[in-house]
Protein backbone atom coordinates (compact mmCIF):
# COMPACT_ATOMS: atom_id res chain seq x y z
CA UNK A 1 0.00 0.00 0.00
CA UNK A 2 1.20 3.32 -0.84
CA UNK A 3 1.19 6.43 0.96
CA UNK A 4 -0.43 10.09 -0.03
CA UNK A 5 -0.79 13.30 1.51
CA UNK A 6 -3.57 14.77 3.32
CA UNK A 7 -3.05 18.62 4.38
CA UNK A 8 -4.78 19.96 6.97
CA UNK A 9 -5.32 23.55 8.52
CA UNK A 10 -5.90 23.59 12.19
CA UNK A 11 -6.10 26.48 15.57
CA UNK A 12 -3.27 26.46 16.85
CA UNK A 13 -5.33 25.56 20.24
CA UNK A 14 -5.82 22.32 18.63
CA UNK A 15 -2.42 21.77 17.28
CA UNK A 16 -1.09 22.60 21.16
CA UNK A 17 -3.20 19.75 22.18
CA UNK A 18 -2.54 17.38 19.67
CA UNK A 19 1.37 18.08 20.57
CA UNK A 20 0.47 17.64 24.03
CA UNK A 21 -1.58 14.14 23.42
CA UNK A 22 1.40 12.85 21.06
CA UNK A 23 4.39 13.64 23.08
CA UNK A 24 2.63 11.69 26.24
CA UNK A 25 2.61 8.44 23.62
CA UNK A 26 5.95 9.35 22.50
CA UNK A 27 4.95 10.14 19.31
CA UNK A 28 5.08 12.94 16.61
CA UNK A 29 1.67 14.43 16.06
CA UNK A 30 1.26 12.87 12.55
CA UNK A 31 1.57 9.84 13.70
CA UNK A 32 -0.65 10.36 16.73
CA UNK A 33 -3.40 11.97 14.05
CA UNK A 34 -2.57 8.71 11.45
CA UNK A 35 -3.29 6.40 14.41
CA UNK A 36 -6.34 8.13 15.64
CA UNK A 37 -8.24 8.35 12.36
CA UNK A 38 -7.42 4.39 12.02
CA UNK A 39 -8.78 3.27 15.30
CA UNK A 40 -11.79 5.21 14.88
CA UNK A 41 -12.25 3.89 11.03
CA UNK A 42 -11.63 0.30 13.03
CA UNK A 43 -14.12 1.16 15.53
CA UNK A 44 -17.08 2.19 12.76
CA UNK A 45 -16.14 -0.93 10.93
CA UNK A 46 -16.40 -3.10 13.69
CA UNK A 47 -19.96 -1.33 15.22
CA UNK A 48 -20.86 -1.82 11.30
CA UNK A 49 -20.16 -5.68 11.39
CA UNK A 50 -22.06 -5.90 14.96
CA UNK A 51 -25.14 -4.27 13.54
CA UNK A 52 -25.05 -6.18 10.68
CA UNK A 53 -24.68 -9.54 12.58
CA UNK A 54 -27.32 -8.16 14.81
CA UNK A 55 -29.70 -7.92 11.54
CA UNK A 56 -28.83 -10.95 10.41
CA UNK A 57 -29.95 -12.92 13.77
CA UNK A 58 -32.58 -10.93 14.69
CA UNK A 59 -31.41 -9.37 17.33
CA UNK A 60 -32.65 -5.70 16.96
Amino acid sequence: MGSEVLSLRIDGELLDRLKQHASKRGMSVQDYVVRTLIRDDFDERFKTAVDETEKFYGLT
